[in-house]
């Protein structure tokens, strides 16, 4: 079974408060529990020979948000914490800079992404045949995960995220995300 990791080294984090991060965090062990259960009565439901029922099917469609809404939160706590420097060397800073000319219109893109309307998150992906980076929105958990692809900065855009601290300012909390970015933890997730 899954058990939460731990972020609470991200309390004290500038632009974030100690509630609006303990409520996140909260609602990330949600989505362990969630994954749990759902592990745990899909397989008693398939040993029980139920696996053709409504019942398992509507289990099966659930599982995809509650192991992305854990998994897409622990990406999202793992590449905070950092400076927010731009990355100025390394191999992830060519890649943004082959894929949009320069870092900043890379970031200009991101926070565009960012700002749609909607709930959801903003993904700086790597493809992983072709090696090239991208942005790209997941609207729910499971909606718009682009198969194939690597989430190296991850970006949680629902209103839990920021609405305690900023309102409807979603502008400020990009501002905020953006001074907390951990690049080594995101250089590391390029392949």
């Amino acid at each position: 079974m899954y058990t939460a990791m731990d972020f609470t080294k991200l309390q004290g984090m500038m632009g974030f408060s100690d509630l609006l991060l303990n409520n996140h965090f909260t609602l990330y062990q949600g989505y362990i529990k969630n994954t749990n259960k759902l592990i745990e009565t899909i397989d008693a439901l398939s040993k029980s020979g139920k696996s053709d029922t409504p019942e398992y099917a509507e289990l099966q469609r659930h599982f995809g948000f509650e192991w992305n809404g854990m998994r897409l939160h622990e990406l999202y706590f793992g590449n905070l914490g950092g400076s927010g420097m731009p990355i100025t060397s390394g191999k992830l800073e060519k890649k943004l800079i082959e894929a949009c000319g320069s870092y900043e219109a890379w970031e200009k893109d991101f926070r565009a992404t960012a700002s749609m309307r909607g709930v959801g998150w903003a993904v700086l992906y790597q493809d992983s045949m072709t090696g090239m980076v991208f942005n790209s929105w997941i609207n729910l958990h499971e909606s718009g995960h682009l198969a194939g692809c690597n989430p190296i900065l991850v970006m949680d855009v629902w209103e839990h995220a920021f609405m305690l601290d900023y309102g409807l300012k979603r502008a400020d909390y990009i501002d905020a995300f953006f001074k907390n970015v951990d690049w080594t933890a995101c250089e590391k997730r390029l392949k």
